[in-house]
């Protein structure tokens, strides 16, 4: 079986620990981008429109007789509108043929083995350094990947001490590039809550929290989360696999857990 160097709080090889299974498994980039289509459906917001709309005015059909078309027309004279054509979905602000409907579905469905397939198929993608390359990560410094550290690295409590171990582990250019990757969105969505956007970066794995989840919060280009809670939008945003990970030595063997097809 493979090794994988562990490394310790400065930069350098303390131990080995077996590379786990899943990491054999071949990527399957339709299975990730399924996976990810499919989670990204629960998040949708559902939407509907007034069944009132379009219909709130004073239109009727004259009949035949008036040299005009039989469609409903607003009553009254002496304004812009009037004898204009309402009501109908082919006049000015008529109501719509088909409105959308807050009674649809728009949560998809999946297999709970694709769905698990798909999970260890980006674990297993982020194993690659091509994949990860691939993706944006700048790793030429990075000694190994899959990267895994020591378990110390959980009860670290300083931003500055977690942020000097994450640049001794080689990943200071991917931090400043996610830092500069700050951007004003484009479009309505400034308004709307989210005015800046910026790439996602490095994504922190560990297995117990004493400290180091607060530590790394104001650490821009960097995630961290429970091996526990681990899902496809985490390991491949937007569908797009091989994420730069980063695991503590207790998350990593957690991956031994995993059944791996054979």
């Amino acid at each position: 079986m493979d090794k994988i160097n562990i490394y310790n709080l400065d930069g350098k090889k303390k131990g080995l620990v077996d590379k786990p299974q899943i990491f054999n498994i071949k990527p399957r980039k339709d299975l990730i981008q399924k996976a990810t289509e499919i989670s990204q459906s629960r998040k949708k917001q559902i939407q509907g429109r007034n069944k009132k709309a379009g219909l709130k005015n004073t239109a009727e059909g004259w009949g035949t007789g008036h040299g005009l078309s039989r469609a409903p027309r607003i009553k009254g004279s002496g304004f812009t509108t009037a004898r204009h054509v309402g009501r109908v979905p082919f006049a000015v602000g008529g109501r719509r043929t088909h409105p959308i409907k807050t009674e649809k579905n728009l949560k998809k469905k999946i297999n709970k083995k694709t769905n698990k397939l798909s999970i260890m198929s980006a674990i297993s993608a982020s194993g690659y350094k091509s994949w990860v390359k691939e993706r944006g990560h700048i790793i030429d410094n990075v000694p190994e990947i899959p990267l895994v550290i020591d378990d110390k690295i959980q009860s670290i409590k300083k931003t500055a001490k977690a942020y000097s171990i994450l640049c001794s582990l080689g990943l200071e250019e991917e931090l400043v590039k996610n830092k500069n990757s700050k951007k004003i969105r484009a479009g309505k969505g400034k308004r709307r809550g989210r005015k800046y956007k910026k790439k996602r970066g490095i994504l922190f794995v560990i297995k117990d929290d004493f400290g180091i989840i607060k530590a790394s919060k104001n650490i821009s280009g960097i995630e961290i989360i429970k091996i526990e809670n681990i899902s496809i939008d985490d390991l491949a945003p937007g569908g797009s696999s091989g994420r730069l990970l980063l695991w503590t030595q207790s998350a990593f063997s957690e991956l031994n857990h995993y059944e791996v097809p054979i």
